[in-house]
């Protein structure tokens, strides 16, 4: 299989952001403290409120984080601070948010365990 479009794609995605391989490592290694020390970051209190805390959602109208792509998380919560992306309950949420505390809040929920539901017609999640 060849990389090579893989790595195009990487080039053109970490150019759009506006970063370098160098912020790209650097953000990685200050993210991976609290991730590795088994450690959950102190927001995710925050964000259990409707994501739960590992993620997992008790409710089929909020999303499931687990598992989700640590970049999709990061670019997700940068636009919900930056105001790009419109969502009201996000977009406060966010707002205090430091590059620190979404770098290690997209390293815990990407490190967590995914679960595959589907909502049943009468709105219950069925696993």
């Amino acid at each position: 299989m060849n990389s090579r479009p893989s790595k195009l794609l990487f080039s053109i995605a970490v150019a759009l952001l506006g970063l370098s391989a160098a912020n790209v490592a650097s953000a990685n290694e200050a993210a991976a403290p609290a991730a590795a020390a088994g450690g959950k970051p102190a927001q995710v209190g925050v964000c259990a409120a409707c994501h739960g805390e590992n993620g997992v959602s008790a409710s089929p109208l909020f999303p499931n984080l687990a598992g989700q792509h640590r970049s999709y998380i990061e670019v997700a919560l940068k636009g919900y601070k930056s105001g790009a992306r419109k969502n009201a309950v996000m977009g406060g949420q966010a707002a205090g948010l430091s590059d620190a505390d979404i770098k290690a809040l997209a390293v815990w929920y990407s490190s967590q365990k995914p679960v595959l539901y589907t909502v049943s017609p009468e709105g219950e999640a069925k696993k």
